[in-house]
């Protein structure tokens, strides 16, 4: 994956925090002072220039030396903010501004209801571009970023299909099965039938352990599942009538009352160390977790996970790839969005960084429907993923539900972990919410 928080990055996942103004900064950076039309240290070449978040893996997977390698009068320069929560303000200042702004921006999915609905214009329509081809991506994905007129102003370059990642040996000393199909059957179709397994957990597991990771990751996969959580589909916020939130909110706070879950805040330091030192023995797992997971892990943890089908399908992350107008190389960044979204493209990140490919047409690839990891051994993780995806329902997404999905997780559920009553963490929430919601 890309490590994010792609909302939680999706954008969730690293670990160093970035200051705002750093954030700044490096959204506008140049590639060592190159105007973008200049050589860019190379003779004759044009540089072109991605502002993004977290590990989006382009570079990692070699696909910038590739493209430079197809494309020998191009140089390609990324300048990436670690979070997206300092990332996001530095765009959106950029594009009402018009200024300052990339050759290509990455906007995570989060954001990209805000995105469609107020920046528009300032974005070029990439479903003209030679060789994009809209059959190529899942529906409801190439939709997130589509105008009402028309216009799709983003290319989806990952989805979060949802799954449970779960540790065998700790659910074998907890006395439940750890063969994945039988795993599953433990919580099909029914969130409140995976807490339930919670509680077998905590009747034998290991002391010192939790069935889960954290209310956070519980909450989001159970949200991430639901066709209408935060906004109904004219656009108004819902999130405080709606009962599957409601829902959502009450089962994840018993369990935190419970113990099933631990006390931490996903992808902060102490949440880290529950990873590195086998605290829990399931999470909420889009496949870019599961490069988290080994980079967080102990050597003698490779091979003890493996990965069930969760109770129901959800997204966890993704992210799209756009092109402002007013770029200094508008014709060579659309190719280049075009070329790394493509899904022969997208089947090479999934092979090298879990980023699970939004387009459709990439999931009966080798890449994908042979991936293995480290951390699940012979898991069959692309075809688990692959079927997931297909499950993912069609779901509404607001222009604010990122605030409003954290102020659930980290001005709410995680307070029952504190000895706060489900009642008082939801007052927390919603005020914290409504408050941030009106600025």
């Amino acid at each position: 994956m890309r490590a994010r928080i792609r909302t939680a990055r999706k954008a969730m996942v690293v670990a160093a925090v970035a200051s705002l103004g750093a954030g700044l900064l490096a959204g506008c950076a140049d590639d060592g002072g190159s105007d973008g039309s200049s050589d860019g240290g190379g003779k004759g070449k044009k540089t072109i220039t991605l502002g993004l978040f977290g590990t989006m893996g382009f570079k990692e997977a070699g696909l910038y030396t590739e493209y430079e390698k197809l494309n020998p009068k191009i140089k390609i320069a990324e300048n990436v903010v670690e979070r997206n929560e300092n990332y996001y303000p530095a765009l959106l200042n950029h594009l009402t501004t018009n200024s300052g702004l990339q050759d290509v921006q990455a906007v995570e999915v989060g954001n990209i209801a805000e995105i469609v609905s107020t920046q528009s214009a300032k974005l070029e329509d990439l479903s003209k571009v030679s060789g994009v081809n809209k059959a190529d991506w899942l529906d409801w994905k190439w939709q997130q970023a589509t105008t009402k007129d028309g216009q799709t102003i983003g290319l989806g370059t990952d989805i979060g299909p949802m799954a449970i990642c779960y540790r065998k040996d700790l659910f074998e000393k907890a006395g439940l099965p750890s063969d994945r199909e039988e795993v599953g059957k433990l919580w099909a179709g029914d969130w409140s039938k995976f807490v339930d397994t919670g509680e077998r957990y905590k009747k034998n597991g290991p002391e010192g352990t939790t069935f889960m990771d954290s209310p956070g990751g519980l909450i989001n996969a159970i949200l991430s599942s639901e066709k209408e959580k935060f906004y109904d589909a004219s656009g108004k916020v819902i999130y405080k009538t709606n009962p599957a939130v409601k829902n959502a909110f009450d089962l994840t706070a018993e369990a935190a009352k419970k113990g099933l879950v631990g006390a931490q805040t996903q992808f902060q330091p102490a949440w880290d160390q529950t990873i590195a030192n086998n605290k829990f023995a399931a999470m909420a797992c889009p496949p870019w977790m599961l490069g988290y997971i080994k980079g967080k892990s102990q050597p003698d943890a490779k091979g003890k996970w493996d990965v069930a089908v969760a109770p129901k399908s959800g997204n966890w992350g993704g992210s799209f790839l756009t092109v402002p107008k007013n770029g200094k190389n508008v014709e060579e960044a659309k190719k280049l969005v075009a070329w790394l979204t493509a899904p022969e493209q997208q089947a090479k990140l999934f092979k090298v960084q879990g980023s699970f490919p939004s387009a459709q047409a990439a999931f009966d690839s080798a890449e994908v429907t042979g991936a293995k990891n480290d951390m699940t051994g012979d898991a069959p993780i692309g075809e688990i993923f692959a079927e997931a995806a297909k499950q993912i329902p069609v779901q509404v997404i607001g222009p604010k539900d990122q605030i409003i999905q954290q102020g659930l997780t980290d001005n709410g559920v995680i307070l029952v972990t504190k000895g706060k009553s489900a009642k008082e963490a939801w007052e927390t929430a919603t005020k914290t919410i409504d408050n941030n919601l009106d600025q």
